[in-house]
C-alpha cells in the first residue's frame, strides 16, 4: 500500500560501488530499485580517486537525475541514497549523500536507520562548538568523525560509531576508499556484492539483479569493511550483539524479490498469510490482498484455507504524488484515489482481506467501506503481523505510541472502528516461524519490538517524548 495513505513510511536505501568505469550510471539504476525505500529525496557522489563530486535533489530518482546529470559525474566509484523524512525535517539540506570538504581530505555519508542518542550527541558536539547544516541524525556522525583524533579514516569511522547507538547502515566514502557499517544488532539489511571486479553494497539484493550483479553475502552486526583499490578487509568494530533484523523488512519494507539473511521476502510474506489461515480459521467465499506488499501473504492465505484468491483491490499506478496537506479527510480520499474494489469479484461475497499491519486505521477502515460499498456481504480483516503496540525509535516514523491504535485498542475495539466483521492478527509465534526463526525474545534474531515492547538497544531519555517516557516505565 502507499505510504503516504498507510501512515507507515519506508526505511531509506543505500548504495554504493568501487572500482567500475560506469559507478554513477550503476550507481543510478541501483537507487531505481530501491526508490520503495523513499520517495522524498535522491542522491549520488562520485569519486574519480582525487575529488569527490555530487549531486542531490528533492524527489523521486528519475526527478533529480536525467542523462546529463549521471555523464557529469565522472568517477570510478560512487554511493547513493534515497531517503524519506524519517529522523529529521525535510528540505534539500537533509536529502543525502552528505558531501564535506575539508583540509584533511573530503568525505561523503549516507545512512539509512536512526540514531536513537543523536539528540545527545549534537547537544555535546555543539556545546564544544561544532555547527550543524542539517537537522538528520547522519550529520552527528559525520561530526564525530571529523573531531577524532585519529589519523587513518577507519579509526576515525570506527572511533566515531562507539559513541552511536541505534540502528544504522552506514556507507561513506573519501576520495581513496569505500567504508560500510552495520550496528551491533544488524537491525538494517546491508549486503555486498561483485559487479565483474568491481564491489558493489545495497541495502537489498534486489539491486544486484538489475545491474548483473552477484551476490557474495551479508554484511555482519557490528562489522566495518573497507573497500579500496587494493580490495576488500572486514572488520569488527563492536562485538556483534544479539541479532535482531526489523522483523518489518520482510512483512514490509522490502521488495519481494530481495533477500535477507538467506531467507526470500515474497516466500517469507506467503508464509505469514498460510500461517495466518491456520490461525483465523475464516469461512469465505474469496481472499483478496491489498495492493502491494500484501498480495504474497494474501495468495498464502488463499492457498491453505482452500480460498479462491482474486484481484479484489487494485491500485491506481498513475496517480502520482499530490503535495497536500494530509489531513484524515484528505488521507481518506487519498484512499480512494489509489485503492479500487473490483465490484464483480467482492459483489455478494464473503471476502477476505489480507493486509500486512494496521498503523493507524484510517486506510483500513476506508478500504473495508469501499468493499462492502461494492457489495460484499462480509468482509474479514486478516493481517499478517502481530498488532503494532509500540513505537518504533530506529527509523520507522511511528515514534510515539499516539499514533498506534492498537497501543489504546484492543483487537475487538479495533474491528468495531474499522467495521470488519471479523479481525485476525498472527501472533508472534507464528510471525517468528513463518519467517523461520527459532526461539523468542532477545534471541529470535529479529526485531519484535513495535508488537512486544521488548526493544534489542537501551532506549535513550532524548528520544522519547514527555508522555511517552511515562508510558516507558
Amino acid at each position: 500500500m502507499f505510504a503516504d495513505i498507510k501512515g507507515l513510511n519506508e526505511e531509506c536505501g543505500v548504495f554504493g560501488i568501487w572500482g567500475h568505469a560506469d559507478a554513477a550510471q550503476i550507481t543510478y539504476y541501483g537507487l531505481h530499485s530501491l526508490q520503495h525505500r523513499g520517495q522524498e529525496g535522491a542522491g549520488i557522489v562520485v569519486t574519480d580517486g582525487k575529488r569527490l563530486n555530487g549531486i542531490r535533489g528533492e524527489g523521486l530518482v528519475n526527478d533529480v537525475f536525467d542523462k546529463k546529470k549521471i555523464e557529469s559525474l565522472e568517477g570510478t566509484s560512487a554511493i547513493g541514497h534515497v531517503r524519506y523524512g524519517g529522523a529529521g525535517k525535510g528540505g534539500l539540506e537533509n536529502v543525502q549523500p552528505f558531501l564535506l570538504h575539508s583540509q584533511s581530505g573530503g568525505l561523503t555519508l549516507a545512512h539509512n536507520g536512526n540514531l536513537i542518542n543523536a539528540n545527545d550527541l549534537r547537544h555535546q558536539l555543539e556545546m564544544q562548538g561544532s555547527i550543524f547544516q542539517t537537522t538528520s541524525d547522519t550529520e552527528v556522525l559525520a561530526h564525530l568523525i571529523k573531531r577524532s583524533g585519529y589519523l587513518a579514516l577507519k579509526d576515525k569511522v570506527k572511533n566515531a560509531l562507539s559513541m552511536v547507538k541505534g540502528a544504522y547502515a552506514f556507507i561513506l566514502m573519501s576520495e581513496t576508499e569505500l567504508i560500510i557499517a552495520l550496528d551491533p544488532n544488524g537491525m538494517r539489511p546491508l549486503s555486498i556484492g561483485k559487479i565483474g571486479d568491481a564491489y558493489c553494497v545495497s541495502s537489498e539484493t534486489c539491486a544486484y539483479d538489475l545491474i548483473g550483479a552477484e551476490f557474495v553475502r551479508d554484511v555482519e552486526p557490528g562489522e566495518l569493511i573497507v573497500i579500496n583499490d587494493e580490495g576488500l578487509h572486514a572488520e569488527r568494530f563492536s562485538l556483534s550483539a544479539s541479532s535482531a533484523m526489523c522483523t518489518m523488512e520482510y512483512v514490509y519494507f522490502s521488495r519481494p524479490d530481495s533477500d535477507i539473511q538467506g531467507i526470500n521476502i515474497h516466500t517469507a510474506r506467503k508464509n505469514l498469510g498460510k500461517m495466518l489461515a491456520k490461525e483465523a480459521q475464516i469461512e469465505a467465499d474469496v481472499v483478496t490482498g491489498v495492493p502491494d506488499s500484501s498480495i504474497s501473504a494474501a495468495i498464502g492465505f488463499a492457498e491453505t484455507a482452500g480460498i479462491p484468491y482474486e484481484l479484489g483491490i487494485i491500485k491506481n499506478r498513475y496517480v502520482g504524488r499530490t503535495f497536500i496537506k494530509p489531513s484524515q479527510e484528505l488521507r481518506e480520499r487519498g484512499v480512494k484515489m489509489k485503492l479500487s474494489p473490483v465490484r464483480k469479484v467482492v459483489e455478494s461475497k464473503r471476502v477476505v482481506m489480507v493486509d500486512d499491519s494496521i498503523v493507524r486505521g484510517t486506510t483500513c477502515k476506508r478500504i473495508v467501506s469501499m468493499l462492502k460499498e461494492a457489495g460484499a456481504t462480509e468482509v474479514h480483516v486478516c493481517i499478517s503481523s502481530p498488532p503494532m503496540k509500540n513505537p518504533c525509535f530506529y527509523g520507522i516514523d511511528t515514534s510515539t505510541h499516539e499514533e498506534l491504535i492498537a497501543s489504546e485498542h484492543s483487537v475487538e475495539e479495533i474491528r468495531e472502528i474499522i467495521g470488519a466483521d471479523s479481525l485476525t492478527f498472527l501472533s508472534v509465534e507464528g510471525t517468528l516461524e513463518a519467517i523461520g526463526r527459532k526461539g523468542y525474545g532477545k534471541d529470535c534474531g529479529q526485531c519484535m519490538a513495535c508488537f512486544t515492547g521488548e526493544y534489542p538497544t537501551e532506549i535513550y531519555p532524548d528520544t522519547l517524548l514527555p508522555y511517552e517516557k511515562e508510558l516507558m516505565r
